[in-house]
């Protein structure tokens, strides 16, 4: 890897929506010797917006022209999935660090192309943007199931509710239109994305969906067929032989809030996922009991700092690596692939 040391890093930016001028660019202007050069966002006018909120010297109306660019060091990738592909593997080919926003592509093809280009160029830094929601608990409750706190996984039950009373009328959202956002549903991935830094991967799935509304207008008032499901329910079995239940919603108006439950042979744990509580039991005990989580142990969100530390040679990815972002795109790809055909599938594998 090309470590940069203590020079400046500058930094482009392909897609500067809410997330990237909310987390990214805030996150990246934090760290030392780092220099906003340049933005290409989806009209030039809204680049120039931007660029003059940040102090951004250069707009580009293209995203190629920037990826190219001789002045930058890095490309943050903020746009929705369909560019995700094209625009991380150009960006590596043009010798560029790559700080891709999350889901990682379309699908898991495309996935596969984008992990392959950054393994051509090892010397580069390729990030995902990590699902975040978990981020607060995951070294605890990797630690408690690596010291077999509750046995043997047994089954996980995950209830993810961004649940609203069906709008008919209201327009269609870019999260619904599958040639911007691909296989990815509603929060399916990132869940997957953070279940795995604690459980076994899902081997084969089951997967039933629905779509409230089967036609939607966009923004200009006209019609797109809704192919990306509102709803989501999922059968896995994951390698260790544990069964997972896990469902997605955007139309469960006045559920209880997301949580999950990883039970095992020896215990049961309870993860409040808004509230960033965990809770246990063991045999023996009559109910759960909360698990302080210590300060220091509630890492929560470092992207721009990892990134940048990997751009240093300081350490390396583990938030979100190119090959983690495949598995959770083959997962994806594999409820798709069951939900249409309307049997269990297999999920591939690196």
């Amino acid at each position: 890897m090309r470590a940069v040391a203590d020079q400046k890093i500058r930094v482009g930016f392909v897609g500067a929506g809410k997330n990237t001028r909310q987390r990214h660019i805030p996150g990246l202007q934090a760290q030392p010797g780092i220099e906003l050069v340049a933005v290409a966002n989806r009209t030039k006018e809204s680049g120039e917006r931007v660029a003059r909120e940040f102090g951004m010297a250069t707009v580009y109306q293209d995203w190629r022209d920037l990826v190219k660019a001789p002045d930058l060091d890095a490309v943050c990738i903020g746009t929705w999935p369909y560019l995700h592909c094209a625009v991380t593997i150009a960006a590596l080919e043009h010798g560029k660090h790559v700080l891709c926003e999350a889901r990682m592509a379309m699908d898991a093809a495309e996935g596969r192309r984008m992990l392959e280009a950054s393994r051509r160029a090892p010397h580069l830094v390729a990030q995902l943007v990590p699902a975040p929601h978990t981020l607060e608990v995951d070294a605890t409750l990797t630690s408690l199931l690596a010291d077999g706190y509750v046995g043997q996984v047994q089954t996980v039950e995950l209830q993810a509710a961004q649940g609203r009373f069906v709008d008919p009328a209201e327009p269609l959202h870019w999260r619904q239109d599958a040639t911007l956002s691909g296989h990815n549903v509603l929060n399916m991935g990132i869940w997957y994305e953070a279940m795995t830094r604690w459980l076994a991967p899902a081997r084969r799935v089951m997967a039933m969906t629905k779509i409230a509304v089967p036609r939607r207008r966009d923004a200009e008032g006209a019609w797109h067929e809704v192919r990306v499901p509102d709803h989501v329910d999922i059968l896995a079995a994951l390698a260790d032989g544990a069964v997972a239940h896990l469902r997605f919603s955007s139309v469960t108006a006045l559920a209880p809030p997301s949580e999950v439950w990883i039970f095992g042979t020896d215990g049961t744990l309870r993860l409040e996922v808004d509230a960033r509580r965990l809770w246990c039991g063991r045999r023996g005990d009559r109910e759960l009991r909360e698990i302080p989580i210590p300060a220091e142990r509630r890492i929560g969100w470092r992207v721009e700092e990892e990134f940048v530390g990997a751009l240093r040679g300081h350490e390396k990815i583990t938030r979100t690596t190119f090959e983690d972002g495949v598995r959770y795109m083959e997962f994806t790809d594999a409820v798709a692939r069951s939900a249409a055909r309307g049997q269990a599938v297999d999920v591939a594998d690196l």
